[in-house]
């Protein structure tokens, strides 16, 4: 994405970013197995609220030793590989693109500022 240019907070495949919408509704999202790590792609779980993500990753066998939030990064969430990604869809969790992960990135940053 071109430094400068905002990413809405609603995306959907109307925009062009793909087949997922990021409501304003309480969610379980993850993006793209892209990032590589120990030989295995990875990928991110997020949430709209910090309880649903540690029961949707507990829901996933993911141990809470595994959460990555505040202090330590600036987004709460898990890291998946990609056979547990496919096991998140499948128990519900919305499978998001890049810019699409981005907006629900910024819009907990801006809830986790209120707080």
């Amino acid at each position: 994405m071109p430094q400068g240019e905002s990413v809405p907070d609603r995306v959907d495949a109307t925009d062009g970013a793909g087949a997922c919408e990021v409501p304003r509704r309480r969610g379980v999202y993850v993006d793209a197995p892209i990032w590589e790590w120990q030989g295995l792609k990875w990928s991110h779980l997020l949430a709209d609220d910090i309880d649903d993500l540690h029961r949707f990753a507990a829901r996933l066998g993911i141990h809470r030793t595994s959460y990555q939030g505040p202090p330590r990064t600036s987004v709460p969430h898990y890291d998946l590989t990609s056979y547990e990604r496919k096991r998140a869809i499948a128990l519900g969790a919305i499978a998001c693109s890049r810019d699409e992960i981005v907006a629900i990135v910024r819009r907990s940053r801006r809830a986790l500022a209120r707080s």
